[in-house]
C-alpha cells in the first residue's frame, strides 16, 4: 500500500485498520506487535483499504459542494435558535436538566453530552428533518440518564420516542452527506 498510514499502539489484544472519512489510515495495534508486523499486515489488506478509500473518494466527489463560511454561519444561527428550544421541551418527557448548550459545525458527531450535563450540537442538523433533529436532541438527553449505549439508555429512549429507529436511519443513509461537505 503507498498511502501512508498512522500506528497506534495501545493495551489492546487484537489489531484493528480504519479507513476514516478524512481518507486517513489508521491502524490500532497492541504494545508487543512490531512496526514492520503492522506494515506487513497493512500490505495484506491493501485491496480492502484500497476499496475503501475508492468509496470515500466517489462519496466525496458526489456530496455536492463544501459549504461556505456564510452558510455555516446561517445554520448555527438557525440551530441556536431551534435545538434549544427542542431540549427544553424534551428535558421534562425525559425527567433530566442539562448545563449549556453548545453549537458547532463537525466532522465526526450529531451531538454529544458531558458529564457535567452539557449538551453539543451539528450546526448541520438544520439540514435535517425536523425528526431527526428531535431524535438527536432526546438521544443526548438520555445520556443524563445513561452515559452509554446500553439496553436501559436504548429503551429510556424509545419510551420518549418510540419510533426513533426512523430517524436514526434517515441520520446513517443521509447524515454523512451532509459531513462530507465541510471544508
Amino acid at each position: 500500500m503507498t498511502e501512508p498510514f498512522e500506528i497506534i499502539h495501545s493495551k489492546r489484544k487484537t489489531v484493528n485498520i480504519q479507513v476514516k472519512s478524512d481518507g486517513r489510515v489508521v491502524v490500532r495495534a497492541p504494545l508487543r506487535m512490531s512496526n514492520g508486523d503492522v506494515r506487513r499486515l497493512v500490505e495484506e489488506k491493501a485491496d480492502w483499504i484500497e476499496k475503501h478509500l475508492a468509496q470515500i473518494r466517489r462519496q466525496r466527489d458526489s456530496a455536492g459542494p463544501a459549504f461556505t463560511a456564510g452558510q455555516l454561519r446561517q445554520l448555527a444561527e438557525a440551530a441556536r435558535q431551534d435545538l434549544p428550544r427542542r431540549a427544553a421541551r424534551f428535558a421534562p418527557l425525559v425527567g433530566v436538566s442539562y448545563g449549556r448548550i453548545t453549537i458547532r459545525a463537525q466532522k465526526s458527531r450529531w451531538g454529544s453530552c458531558s458529564t457535567l450535563g452539557n449538551l453539543n450540537f451539528n450546526c448541520l442538523l438544520m439540514l435535517c428533518p425536523e425528526d431527526v433533529r428531535d431524535y438527536v436532541v432526546v438521544h443526548e438527553l438520555c445520556h443524563r440518564k445513561e452515559m452509554n449505549h446500553s439496553e436501559r439508555f436504548w429503551r429510556e429512549l424509545a419510551r420518549v420516542l418510540p419510533d426513533y429507529e426512523t430517524p436514526r436511519k434517515w441520520l446513517k443513509t443521509n447524515g454523512s452527506g451532509l459531513i462530507r461537505r465541510l471544508p
